[in-house]
């Protein structure tokens, strides 16, 4: 080991914990912004210098050794340290600058994200955005991700969430839908037709309402239909074909209801559970954000504020 040079070893331990974090050497590659082939190369190396192996490949996973656990566990706080000390000192002072990696819902991404983000970008031009849209539920800190928008803040610990602004849930059809079935005038009724909805696993999917009007209780409702997705968008362009009843996000329902091509169905009702609250933005807990990702996440705030 005396003949490594200490400079190039500390770049052989830093990729091999990025790996680690990453859990594979696709998505390593990828936050390192280099080639597939020069981080296993780089690993490569890094065993030959330590004369053990540190991880086990097979063709679809990796894990770590009993060493290259070791190793990693050893490695975190110091270089975690680093990297915040760095980015305290550069990012004390001087315009934004870096890259925020970001995860949302399709529908909200498209339709109320993605334009706060390009006015963004032109007040802080140094700063890069790199988002996800997905509406799965993906793991922040092993996927990369600096925040998520979500509709929950049930989080592990290792997190916080901030609000960001209220949701709620509407019921709809298109016109000819209801010219052909007619309107449900309770939420029971809904069991009579074609709805609309989100999987839920093997559960039965169910609606719940709480009436407008004061003392009367919840009501959930067994509902059922031709078609189950779990995209926002995609429900509502199967309502916008007259297939069924469809629950619906605010924001996915907005534009196809004033322009009549969507009818709220139920209005003296309003529901329970899904998309109703709040949306949060979620980030890893850390005692030191980069300022580009706190600077990203005050800005989108401060915008749904308006």
């Amino acid at each position: 080991m005396k003949d490594v040079k200490t400079d190039a070893l500390w770049i052989h331990l830093h990729w091999l914990t990025v790996l680690a974090e990453q859990g594979s050497f696709t998505r390593a590659a990828e936050r390192l912004e280099v080639s597939k082939a020069a981080m296993s190369q780089k690993i490569k190396e890094l065993e030959h210098l330590a004369g053990v192996p540190l991880v086990t490949r097979t063709t679809r996973s990796l894990r770590l050794t009993s060493a290259g656990e070791k190793l990693v566990e050893e490695l975190r706080q110091p270089f975690a340290q680093i990297e915040q000390s760095f980015f305290s000192v550069r990012d004390s002072a001087g315009p934004l600058r870096g890259l925020v990696r970001v995860t949302a819902p399709v529908a909200f991404a498209r339709q109320q994200l993605v334009p706060h983000i390009t006015a963004f970008l032109r007040e802080h031009p140094q700063v890069r955005v790199q988002l996800e849209v997905s509406d799965r539920l993906v793991s922040l800190a092993s996927e990369g991700f600096d925040l998520a928008i979500r509709h929950s803040d049930t989080l592990p610990e290792t997190h916080v969430a901030l609000p960001l602004c209220t949701t709620h849930a509407q019921v709809v059809a298109s016109p000819a839908y209801l010219t052909q079935h007619g309107f449900p005038q309770t939420p029971q009724a809904l069991s009579d037709h074609q709805c609309l909805y989100y999987p839920r696993g093997t559960e039965m999917p169910r609606w719940t309402f709480a009436s407008r009007q004061a003392g009367e209780e919840s009501v959930t409702v067994n509902v059922s239909g031709p078609f189950a997705t779990n995209n926002s968008e995609s429900i509502r362009d199967a309502a916008l074909d007259g297939l069924g009843i469809a629950l619906l996000p605010d924001f996915s329902a907005r534009a196809a209801l004033s322009e009549g091509r969507l009818v709220e169905v139920l209005p003296d009702w309003q529901t329970v559970g899904a998309f109703a609250g709040m949306l949060y933005v979620v980030r890893p807990w850390s005692a030191q954000v980069p300022r580009a990702v706190s600077g990203f996440i005050h800005w989108l705030r401060a915008a749904f504020e308006q």
